[in-house]
């Protein structure tokens, strides 16, 4: 069967929707992307704001009226929170977070995917840089037992738990053998990967298994909450296999705001963090999320808060306006911030990380780096390829049309820096 997978939201989707293309071509159907006949439509939808539960609801229907003939599955989270709705909104089968493992075999059973002959030739319907990119987002863990105020979740999701080590390392083997370079091992709450096996430094572990008892090129981590990493975590990234990037979130820099989201940790504590991490990692980069306009945020507060991602000086950032989202504590907290306010904080932010980005990527200008080549658009009568340093910058270089860098390891000496990464030029 002609199967087309979309996912909405955080790369935890994006790594989930790509396991589900990798067991559809184990298994003889062909995934497919848009404008191909498709017989069967799977979409993982997010919910972690009401503009994403919208634009999940919005893609439901895109794809009803692309796809007239295909029958539909609907999963994620806006699908555990809200099934009702999305069953009304004509597909032809809901399947919860709890579920989601188990979607390819209910739609077996529900007659809406049929299981073809096992083609041992399938694998090359599926390879990186066709449907997918060369990274692979592997989800090691699911659920969370944080109780953040803005955030859903935890009902969406949840409870903390982790995928044992010995199914990590067989995941992330399989994934080396299927020709990727880089994975990503991802979670909702993936610093709490292992707490539910009873081990308090599971992440830890889990990454010391994999670089000593596996041969991935390049190891990446996904978002991490700050008060889960020890002080020696930073020992393993001695590894040069495990990539120095990561992402941290803050959400906000005044301390009497991170009392009202429930966040783990202060100011004081999260600028202690970065700075071991600097000293350990010198090459290390970070990044990190940031909220505006939560509710009660003051001009006092936000000039805080700002202050502190300046003096932090992350190498990227997420900016997120605050908009209520309903069953969450944060929605029924009084002193909603007016919206022209969030507006201009989210401005003055957005220009702020620009400058720290522009400021960090200077770094790079007459170095080299080792970059992994993921894409490539014709240019002028040339290719554009376009890949990402160990410490998550993005480079640019270009090529004749018969060079092929794709999924290739390369150097690339750092020429320039452009707004969202940087221009480098190919070293043989």
């Amino acid at each position: 069967m002609r199967v087309r997978l979309e996912s909405i939201g955080c790369r935890l989707n994006i790594g989930e929707i790509d396991a589900m293309a990798r067991d559809l071509a184990a298994a003889g159907h062909r995934v497919v992307g848009p404008g191909e006949k498709t017989d069967l439509c799977i979409l993982n939808t997010c919910t972690v704001t009401s503009i994403a539960s919208r634009k999940s609801r919005q893609l439901i229907r895109q794809l009803r009226r692309g796809n007239p003939e295909s029958k539909v599955i609907v999963t994620g989270c806006e699908a555990e929170i809200a099934p009702r709705e999305i069953r009304a909104a004509g597909v032809d089968l809901v399947v919860g977070n709890a579920d989601k493992d188990r979607l390819l075999e209910l739609a077996e059973a529900g007659g809406l995917l049929e299981t073809p002959r096992a083609d041992p030739d399938a694998q090359a319907l599926f390879e990186p840089g066709g449907t997918t990119k060369t990274r692979a987002f592997l989800k090691v863990q699911d659920g969370c037992d944080n109780r953040c105020t803005f955030c859903i979740i935890t009902v969406a999701r949840g409870v903390g738990r982790s995928l044992p080590v010995n199914t990590v390392l067989n995941e992330v083997r399989d994934l080396q053998q299927l020709g990727y370079r880089e994975v990503v091992l991802s979670g909702v709450h993936l610093g709490s990967y292992g707490h539910d096996l009873g081990d308090r430094r599971g992440l830890q572990h889990l990454v010391e298994h994999v670089l000593a008892e596996s041969d991935i090129e390049r190891l990446r981590l996904s978002s991490l909450e700050p008060w889960d990493l020890a002080a020696d975590f930073f020992d393993a990234f001695s590894n040069p296999r495990l990539l120095p990037h990561l992402h941290l979130p803050l959400q906000s820099g005044c301390d009497e705001t991170l009392k009202r989201m429930v966040r783990r940790t202060s100011r004081a504590e999260f600028s202690a963090l970065v700075a071991g991490a600097r000293q350990s990692v010198p090459e290390i980069a970070i990044s990190s999320d940031i909220i505006v306009g939560f509710p009660g945020e003051t001009d006092e507060e936000f000039k805080q808060s700002i202050d502190l991602v300046e003096e932090l000086a992350f190498s990227r950032l997420h900016i997120f306006r605050y908009s209520r989202r309903e069953g969450t504590p944060a929605a029924k907290m009084a002193a909603q911030v007016p919206g022209p306010v969030a507006k201009e904080r989210s401005r003055r932010m957005h220009q702020l990380a620009a400058d720290l980005e522009q400021r960090f990527n200077s770094n790079l200008v007459g170095r080299t780096a080792d970059v992994l080549w993921e894409t490539a658009e014709s240019h002028d009568g040339a290719l554009r390829w376009s890949g990402l340093t160990p410490n998550y910058v993005h480079v640019t270089a270009t090529t004749t049309p018969d060079e092929d860098l794709l999924n290739r390891i390369t150097p690339a000496h750092i020429t320039e820096v452009v707004p969202g990464g940087v221009i480098g030029r190919i070293r043989n």
